[in-house]
């Protein structure tokens, strides 16, 4: 297996990761983004293909194996402050995540954690923490940051696994967005 930066020509894949590591969180935004006669991935390939912001194929990292990407790892630096949360400016379902991150300030973030259904419990998703931490080293960070559904608990043994404790946790807001989890948890590893 080979860690590779993405490219823009990457979006398509990086759409449907996200979408994977977002537990279908994504496609339910991207529905409302939709323009003329868009498609929803669409909508997710655009975003990818953007050079600023969370989903860039800039801070993107793919697993390529076997002739095809496996996973993705999308990675950044937390600001040292956080602007204090108005509910009334943002969707309601973004309070909780936005609330967890704020108790991570400065970290490295792992925003997306997501290995294709053939090729998990192979090591993939591992691989990709280990790439994380060495970016979060490399930017001189103390800590790493992640937050998971407590309805993925194979994904929350797996950040375990890796010396990632529980810190904190807060309500999901679904709205319609159908999901088996109850509780958005943020997990943190000090280096």
């Amino acid at each position: 297996m080979d860690l590779l930066r993405a490219s823009v020509n990457d979006a398509d894949v990086m759409a449907k990761l996200i979408n994977i590591a977002g537990e279908g969180l994504p496609v339910y935004l991207w529905q409302d983004m939709i323009e003329g006669d868009e498609t929803v991935w669409d909508v997710g390939r655009q975003r990818a293909r953007r050079d600023e912001g969370g989903f860039s194929y800039r801070n993107t990292t793919l697993a390529f194996g076997e002739h095809q990407v496996m996973g993705a790892l999308i990675d950044y630096a937390q600001p040292d402050t956080f602007d204090p949360i108005d509910p009334t400016e943002i969707p309601a379902m973004f309070v909780p995540l936005l609330e967890l991150e704020s108790l991570a300030p400065g970290s490295w973030y792992i925003n997306v954690l997501a290995v294709f259904p053939p090729f998990r419990n192979r090591g993939v998703g591992s691989e990709l923490i280990r790439a994380a931490e060495r970016n979060a080293i490399n930017a001189g960070k103390q800590a790493i940051s992640i937050i998971a559904s407590d309805g993925n608990p194979g994904a929350i043994r797996l950040y375990e696994r890796h010396g990632y404790t529980q810190c904190a946790k807060r309500a999901m807001i679904k709205e319609g967005w159908e999901n088996p989890g109850k509780n958005w948890i943020l997990l943190i590893k000090q280096f």
